[in-house]
């Protein structure tokens, strides 16, 4: 102790000294009331004064200050013998997050700007829901007659240059009843699971199936397969020597397609108020330079959409393809662009086709104070759960949760239109909202260890934000489980088949959603998924029936015998049956003095020209044509009147 105050009083000596040595600088006097006893006079020389503590944050050195009266005095000044201090100062915000705190839930909050919901349509199908509409009239909404004669004429030519450069498989061109054909059996992978796709045609049991040999054999099946191709040819042929360069298209074999289903999903149904965005992984093994690696999905390897869903039905109302990092997409003439948790959003959020008014749900890699302001200024609220070293997030500690809460213990902080809420469930929830009250009195069901050790389900309260985000932001789960219950199958190493095959899945479940949209507005009960796709296959062998017996040539009467009325009437235009008439001469040849009956009849055949018979009593018509009588020898009958 008697080292340290040595030290102490050689260093306030030297202090003494050299403020004495300063000519310019006035001292208080020590005689001053408003000195004495201050914070700065003290009589004991050794008093060492305490060190401040200032936040590591916005801390800003008095040297580096300019010379205004505000931020202290100038280098120039400090020249002639002021008196400064080396100590930082504290920034105007740091002031305001000392100020910042925690409020429990006891305190109330105030009751946040409500939007009005004013969306451009009505919510629910932009279909017409009072006539009947079936699974494949549904279908076709989706991949309409333009897309598929497309797609039909681009596997043609692809099969023709397939067979130029060698391919050794049997083809004929592709028609629209074979390729409604094809799309069946693709549905019907999804709800029969084979070991291999060609165990659909073997005969020995148990994979003796009667559909799909029936309709068609494997080899065209697989040809079709192998040809298929979305885009075409000469321009995929051109797109690809842009490899390398700004202009190369990633997604050009998939383009038809893809941009006639993203049109159809936006037009054909208006979501509810209540909508969320999330991504969604289409698994793939092929190598291609935007597949992606997602370790918290099932899918694990694959490629990256994300996706606006109708949190209530699992509608898919826009997506789009994530093509992996865009190089232009850095900083660009000093100024920092929108990371992709922003583009992303605003990108799928198309106000002109929504309205305003909505409630957007979104997880912790979308969710930050910059997007929520974005998303206020065109009219749309947000809720979304929040990571705390997110830019924005409070970072007071000042009546926060303790270290162990309790399960429904929460704290709220509001800044501006902001809600940042933390609540204890199994871990810390944080969530961020632009619409949601702090707590309303909202409870929720959760098992709680009771005092004597053992588990029950009790009442725990819960924010409003909380409670919402858990009912609305599992829109694309609810998506992303109606495709997978039946989702079809199908190996293959070619991308833009991967993306066909999932593009199938969202328009028969978008097609089923319509479907139990208009039955529910008819107050009818409505099918499963699964019956809805074993009826569309169905529908759709049934239409490809339909097509070959249209397309192939009628029979006309010229080519047909046929029973025919010369009139309008059974008692117009009345002639001589020609077997009749045979018989009648038969037996007048034979019976001396028979006199001979006249047999008319208003039918004729429509290929022989003859009259016959054709009466329940005697059918001529059929005996004629029995007995192969040539009609020359029959006596020659003028052509029937029109």
């Amino acid at each position: 102790m008697a080292k340290k105050a040595n030290r102490t009083d050689k260093h306030m000596a030297a202090l003494l000294v050299e403020i004495q040595s300063r000519s310019d600088v006035e001292l208080s006097d020590s005689s001053d009331p408003d000195s004495s006893g201050g914070a700065g006079s003290h009589e004991d020389d050794d008093y060492i004064p305490p060190a401040r503590t200032f936040p590591t944050s916005r801390l800003v050195d008095s040297e580096s200050s300019s010379s205004s009266p505000d931020q202290g005095p100038s280098k120039r000044a400090r020249g002639r013998g002021q008196l400064t201090s080396k100590e930082p100062r504290l920034d105007a915000g740091d002031f305001e997050a000392q100020q910042e705190r925690w409020h429990s839930k006891e305190e109330p909050d105030v009751d946040p700007p409500t939007l009005r919901f004013e969306p451009k349509h009505p919510p629910g199908p932009r279909i017409d829901t009072r006539v009947s509409w079936s699974p494949l009239s549904l279908f076709k909404l989706f991949f309409s007659g333009n897309v598929l004669h497309t797609i039909i004429n681009n596997t043609n030519a692809n099969a023709a240059r397939r067979l130029a450069q060698g391919a050794l498989y049997k083809w004929s061109p592709l028609s629209v009843d074979t390729f409604y054909i094809f799309l069946s059996i693709i549905l019907f992978s999804g709800l029969v699971h084979v070991p291999s796709r060609a165990d659909f045609w073997r005969t020995k049991w148990p994979y003796n199936f009667p559909f799909p040999k029936s309709t068609m054999s494997r080899d065209r099946f697989e040809a079709i397969f192998w040809s298929l191709h979305l885009s075409d040819i000469n321009e995929d042929e051109e797109n690809e020597r842009k490899r390398g360069t700004p202009q190369f298209d990633r997604l050009f074999k998939i383009k038809p397609l893809y941009g006639e289903i993203v049109n159809a999903c936006n037009s054909l149904f208006q979501p509810h108020q209540d909508i969320s965005i999330d991504e969604r992984m289409v698994a793939s093994k092929a190598r291609r330079g935007f597949r992606q690696y997602m370790k918290d999905k099932p899918t694990k390897f694959g490629y990256k959409l994300f996706v606006l869903v109708d949190s209530q039905t699992g509608y898919t109302f826009n997506f789009f393809i994530y093509q992996g990092k865009d190089q232009t997409s850095v900083k660009q003439r000093g100024q920092k662009q929108d990371g992709l948790s922003i583009t992303s959003v605003m990108d799928l959020m198309k106000f002109e086709l929504l309205g305003k008014g909505y409630h957007l749900y979104v997880d912790n890699f979308y969710t930050s104070p910059l997007l929520f302001n974005k998303l206020a200024d065109n009219h749309t609220a947000a809720c979304g759960t929040i990571r705390v070293n997110q830019e924005g997030f409070p970072q007071t500690t000042i009546n926060d949760l303790q270290k162990k809460p309790e399960r429904g213990d929460m704290r709220w902080i509001r800044k501006g239109n902001l809600l940042f809420v933390r609540w204890m469930d199994t871990k810390i929830v944080n969530v961020c909202s632009t619409f949601h009250k702090a707590y309303s009195g909202a409870t929720v069901l959760r098992r709680v260890k009771g005092a004597d050790g053992h588990w029950h389900r009790a009442a725990v309260d819960i924010p409003d934000a909380c409670k919402d985000y858990n009912i609305n932001t599992g829109g694309v789960d609810l998506s992303d489980a109606l495709i997978q219950y039946y989702s079809v199958r199908g190996k293959t190493m070619r991308w833009y088949k991967t993306f066909f095959y999932h593009f199938i899945d969202i328009t028969v479940v978008n097609s089923y959603i319509l479907y139990k949209a208009v039955a529910s507005v008819q107050n009818q009960t409505s099918m499963s998924q699964k019956q809805f796709r074993e009826v569309l296959m169905r529908e759709m062998v049934e239409h490809a029936n339909a097509v070959v017996a249209e397309a192939a040539p009628r029979p006309s009467l010229t080519n047909t015998c046929m029973p025919v009325f010369r009139g309008r009437t059974g008692t117009q235009d009345r002639r001589k049956c020609v077997v009749c008439a045979a018989k009648e001469k038969e037996k007048a040849k034979q019976t001396p003095g028979y006199k001979v009956k006249d047999m008319k009849t208003p039918i004729y055949c429509s290929k022989c020209n003859v009259s016959l018979c054709l009466v329940p009593e005697r059918n001529c018509f059929l005996e004629y044509h029995n007995m192969g009588l040539p009609a020359q020898s029959v006596a020659s009958q003028p052509a029937p009147t029109p």
